[in-house]
């Protein structure tokens, strides 16, 4: 095998595991050592830790800052405003938990140069909206990621985290991971009495609309492989809320991002005859939700369902107007510099279709659906709360641990936390490692024990795609298609058609049903089973064969989900056509699922929803 058959097997032992070095994961590093002076911290990260995550290109503002020294904003604001969005569905407990500790990441962000612009009459930090203050962005990660390099033991980039590995003495309870790296292929274990998953969350599970050559043009970033929630599922840790996907509205071609136009230039949005159309879908709208649709801000995902219905209707394309906002030359400039600090692509598409927003309208459309616990959605992994704060069901011992012990979580991880951002999932970083030390002192000596029969059983099954295409390269001549394996790309297109046309993907006008679903669940175990026999050429094909494991096991987790919720909840994500309406009197609850790596089952059951603010 060439290289490949040349790899060597590295151990590495640790007190704390974090894996992924995205804004939580640098917080959870960060913090860890502050609490843990005497202990070993070792950050693990597929990329590298520079520019990795959903920051790594830069951002224009923190969506998530209370302000509370000026008395803007208190945490409980922060949880009516989550709670509102997410139509009555939020673990309170957690979003309070990031509210109130927030401001002081971002304070500690200033003081490690991160430049936070102010308003030259108040002082105060300039804002866009209610929560979210504009930054000089640009170089957000890297400053965040020298905070964790200096504060882990060891940081090792370029490892593609594939699985965690179990205590072989103690049931349900983690002891390590196992994965590889990308660049020289040698196989990695990391022994450690506490492991924080600081992964990414799910994108191109669904089919994107930008296909081809443009494919990797989503607005979620495009390598946030689903591995946050893969992992935690693989040991049996509960999941909340994975059907909880989220619609983004954003520039057409470009994904470029509203929220600055909105919120800071005050531009709205007109149909395609220049008219406004939201008020025409308020009595339809209130069919569906009842008096959810008169609550300020109006939730967003029924902002999208008008944008869907108008477009239906057949007065279509919605327009963003700029014309009007641009006339103002500090807001033009303001415009444009909230591309070129983050989203790039989005300015060159419009120079490619002679599109300037002083002269010419541009037109907005409806993203594929996302699945990630740290933006303005509720997914991921049922998480331990603040024993402050956190009703006794909602409480196990550590904060952010999940069902399994010793396996925190924080960032799109962690479910149940909408709306904390970049901001807030450094913070629940910084929380979840705060616990994970606890929990390591707590323990004593009590290492866990890994069992060497079952990383050497995960080697063999990480590496066999490799040996895959080595002998099943030679039973064709040219070509990609072979009798013998998959490419990891025709598994990825495979896997994004069925949860488009069965799971409410762009096609389908995220449309759904029961029969559609179980359908989908079907094909899916069709592919799981096909993934054996996965065929990589090298190192990069072999990354990407993983990331597609674990986009498989969060779609399966996704549509589970979305089966077991007999409701509308979300319209404007998604739309279950045999249960339009939402649901308060069955539904007001969260949704959790546990699975079985060993039958391959999984367990559905309902949880209470408790509103600890008034």
């Amino acid at each position: 095998m060439g290289l490949f058959g040349r790899r060597k097997t590295v151990f590495v032992d640790a007190d704390i595991l974090v894996i992924g070095g995205g804004m939580a994961g640098c917080g959870a590093t960060y913090e860890s050592r502050y609490w843990g002076r005497d202990l070993k911290i070792v950050c693990v990260e597929k990329a590298n830790i520079e520019r990795s995550g959903a920051v790594a290109q830069g951002l224009y503002a923190i969506n998530c800052y209370m302000g509370m020294q000026w008395g803007e904003n208190q945490p409980e604001d922060h949880v009516r405003y989550a709670r509102n969005d997410l139509m009555g569905l939020v673990r309170e407990d957690l979003g309070y938990d990031i509210a109130r500790h927030v401001d002081s990441t971002v304070h500690k962000l200033e003081e490690w140069g991160l430049p936070i612009m102010r308003d030259p009459k108040t002082g105060r930090y300039q804002r866009e909206g209610k929560w979210q203050i504009m930054i000089h962005g640009e170089s957000y990660k890297p400053i965040v990621a020298e905070a964790a390099r200096k504060a882990a033991t060891e940081v090792y980039n370029r490892i593609m985290v594939t699985h965690l590995l179990m205590d072989a003495k103690q049931a349900n309870r983690v002891a390590g991971a196992v994965g590889f790296n990308v660049r020289t292929g040698d196989f990695h274990v990391f022994r450690a009495k506490a492991v924080i998953v600081c992964a990414g969350g799910a994108s191109h599970i669904f089919k994107p609309r930008s296909v081809g050559e443009g494919m990797g043009r989503t607005w979620y970033a495009p390598w946030s492989s689903a591995s946050a929630y893969a992992l935690p599922i693989q040991v049996g840790a509960k999941m909340t809320q994975m059907e909880n996907r989220i619609v983004l509205t954003r520039f057409k071609d470009g994904y470029g991002p509203v929220g600055a136009y909105f919120l800071h230039l005050k531009t709205y949005t007109q149909n395609g005859y220049g008219e406004e159309y939201e008020k025409r879908w308020y009595e339809d709208t209130k069919a569906l939700v009842g008096d959810y649709i008169d609550r300020h801000p109006v939730p967003t995902c029924l902002r999208n369902h008008a944008i869907l219905k108008e477009v239906a209707a057949g007065r279509g394309p919605i327009r963003m107007v700029t014309t009007e906002a641009f006339q103002d030359p500090h807001k033009e400039t303001v415009g444009w510099e909230n591309f070129l600090g983050m989203t790039i692509g989005q300015a060159v598409v419009w120079a490619s279709q002679n599109i300037d927003p002083k002269h010419i309208n541009p037109e907005l459309t409806t993203s594929e659906p996302y699945v990630m616990g740290s933006h303005a959605t509720c997914s991921g992994a049922w998480a331990s709360g603040p024993e402050d704060y956190a009703p006794a069901e909602y409480q196990w011992g550590y904060n952010r641990m999940m069902t399994v012990d010793g396996l925190f979580g924080a960032g799109d991880t962690i479910g149940g936390t909408a709306h904390k951002f970049s901001s807030g999932s450094f913070t629940e970083g910084r929380i979840a490692g705060k616990a994970a030390v606890k929990y390591v002192k707590d323990m004593k000596n009590g290492q866990p024990q890994v069992s060497e029969q079952e990383y050497r059983d995960l080697e063999k099954l990480i590496y066999q795609p490799l040996e895959n295409y080595r002998i099943g390269r030679n039973e064709i001549v040219a070509g990609t298609v072979s009798p013998s394996y998959l490419l990891p790309i025709h598994g990825l297109q495979r896997l994004e058609k069925i949860m488009d046309e069965y799971v409410g993907g762009i096609s389908t006008n995220y449309m759904t049903n029961g029969v559609l679903l179980s359908r989908g669940l079907e094909l899916l175990a069709m592919l799981k089973e096909d993934m054996s026999c996965m065929g990589a050429e090298d190192l990069h094909s072999l990354q990407r064969t993983w990331e597609l494991h674990h986009r498989l096991l969060a779609s399966e987790s996704v549509t589970q989900h979305t089966l077991f919720r007999e409701e509308t909840r979300w319209p404007g994500y998604y739309y279950r056509g045999d249960h339009m309406k939402l649901d308060d009197a069955n539904w007001h609850c969260f949704t959790l699922s546990r699975y079985d790596r060993n039958t391959g089952k999984w367990e559905m059951e309902k949880a209470p929803v408790y509103h600890i603010v008034d």
